[in-house]
Parts: C-alpha cells; structure tokens; sequence
C-alpha cells in the first residue's frame, strides 16, 4: 500500500473534531497527540512488520527502535510500550520469539520506558513491532505542519536501509554491509529530537517507509511550502549504491517515486539517485527543519547530521525540488 492509496482510504472518514486533539491523522504526522493539561500531553502511535534482518534478537531491536521512533518525530518522550506480535507457532520454536521480545525490550529499556504488556496472535507470516505511548509539552511539539521559509533541513541518518535489506533477503550482502545496516536501524533518533526540541525546532518528521522525499511530501504540504533539497549532501549507507546497482530496489520505492513524481522537479537527477531518494526506510533519522542560526549548534550536539536542503515559500505545484 502506498501513500495514496492511505490517503484513499482514508478520505471517506469523517475527521475528529476535539480541541484535545492536537495532532490528528490530518497532516500524516507520526503519530497522534491527544492534550491532557496544559504542560502534558500524550504521544500515541502503532508499528510493526515482518523480520528485516535474520537474528531474532536484531529484528526485535529494529523493529522497537522503528516504533519509538515515532515519538521521538514528535518531540516525546516514550513512557509505555506494548508488543504486538504475529507468531507462526507451528514453524518456529517459541525460543525465537523469546528473542525478539528480548530485542524489543532491550530497546525500550534503553528508551527509557517500559514494556507494560501487549498481544500476540497466530499467523503465517512472522510480525513484531509496539504501540508506544510517550509524552509531550504542548508547546513543543514537533510537526509536519510547522516549517517556515527559511529553514534548513538537516538528516540525521544516511539513507538506503531497504535497498540493503533487499540485498540482505537475496544473500547479496556483505557482512560488513549488514552490520552498518544493523546499527544504522537499531540507533535510537531520542538525542536527535531531545535536541532539536531544545535548540527550538517545532518541525520534523522521521524518515520510515515513504522514503526521504515522500515525507519530505508530508512536511511541504502539511506547512504549505516548497523544499529544496541538495542531493549531493545526502548521505547513503556503505554498500546501498552497490546494491542498487545490481537491481535490489524494493517494490516500495517505485511505489513511492509515483507518488511524488508530479510534484518534484527532478531536473537532471539520474534513476539511481531517484531510487535512493525514494527508498521505503526502517528505523530512519530525523528530517528536522531549523533555524538557519541554530543549525551548527545542532550538529555539534547530533554529529552524525547533515544539511541536506532549504524550506521556501510555496510556488506552484512542484513541492520539492532536487539540486
């Protein structure tokens, strides 16, 4: 499924109109953000999916690291954490599944929050991920919704894990290439929100399964403005440009290239960087959107983040355009 196909999907609803609610399903933020006083409010968001590496432990971590994401795309901080889990009982000892938990546990430990339960069912196909809860000051949320002309955009993670994690599946990955993967995914994004809250951000978004444009889409609607971005800058996991190279692209990034297609002047952007562009992440960094005087200060606290592009003002229909 992709992105248009949620939006779909979605269209026939009626929206849920409560002044509480301070981030609903509107403008594809994250997760949800739901007022409780005036200094609190929760931050509640849902993920999972099946194995992306073959450790049990590895993927329970992964998999964990992906959800609690979501909070920390929203300036949270996690509290709770409940596991869902699909489990092929009569084609796996129950000792796997004692391992991914353990993985997943690990990392909500390392979080800062805990596991409190959750709920598992029979199925064919192996899943595991978390509902998370984490709070928030309503103030400073960050959002989609909250980029200015001016800003400067800033990743915080090289890009191509589902590039790799093809490769992986098809037993075309080195070992050294999937150890960075590894890393890269189980690497919590908690310093890179803590700062970008503190240093005044009040946009961001974590970049996961509609690759680095496709949330990019999310933040140029959601603030209606026009993102610039430089394609040099970006940097791509050790071994992503190989693998694309010979022919792991995921289904999920052409998916998400149709998508963003009308709205992206491309200019003379080749097919390989297309592709890695729109590669559907795991467990991504933060795309945060900064004031352009406080963006040095952010890499000094987040040193693995890169300026990656501008925020404009909006011009027409192109949304996003590469440089």
């Amino acid at each position: 499924m992709g992105p248009g196909d949620l939006s779909a999907a979605l269209a026939p609803l009626p929206r849920e109109i409560d002044p509480r609610l301070l981030v609903g399903r509107e403008t594809f933020d994250d997760a949800g953000v739901f007022r409780l006083s005036d200094d609190l409010a929760l931050v509640q968001t849902v993920d999972f999916f099946a194995p992306i590496v073959d450790d049990p432990y590895r993927f329970g971590r992964v998999a964990a690291a992906n959800a609690l994401s979501d909070v920390y795309a929203m300036g949270g901080e996690p509290l709770t954490a409940m596991n869902i889990v699909g489990f092929p009982d009569k084609s796996l000892p129950l000792s796997v599944l004692t391992e991914i938990l353990r993985g997943g546990q690990d990392a909500v430990h390392e979080a800062g929050a805990r596991i409190v339960g959750g709920h598992t069912v029979i199925d064919e196909e192996l899943k595991y991920g978390l509902s998370v809860t984490g709070r928030v000051h309503p103030d400073r949320i960050l959002s989609n919704a909250n980029a200015t002309p001016g800003d400067v955009l800033v990743l915080t993670k090289a890009i191509g894990t589902g590039i790799l994690a093809t490769a992986g599946k098809r037993g075309a990955l080195s070992a050294e290439h999937a150890e960075s993967l590894y890393v890269s995914m189980s690497t919590l994004n908690a310093g890179a929100s803590r700062a970008a809250v503190a240093l005044g951000s009040r946009c961001a978004t974590d970049v996961t399964g509609f690759g680095l444009l496709g949330h990019a889409m999310h933040i140029a609607r959601a603030s209606d403005v026009r993102i610039v971005f430089d394609v040099q800058a970006v940097l791509f996991l050790p071994g992503a440009r190989e693998a694309l190279a010979a022919g792991h692209v995921p289904g999920g990034a052409r998916r998400n290239a149709d998508w963003v297609a009308d709205a992206v002047d491309w200019n003379d952007t080749g097919d390989d960087l297309r592709s890695l562009l729109t590669d559907p992440q795991t467990s991504g960094g933060l795309l945060v959107a900064l004031d352009a005087s406080r963006v040095e200060e952010y890499r000094a606290r987040v040193p693995s983040a890169v300026v990656v592009g501008v925020v404009e003002r909006a011009t027409g229909g192109v949304r996003i355009a590469l440089g």
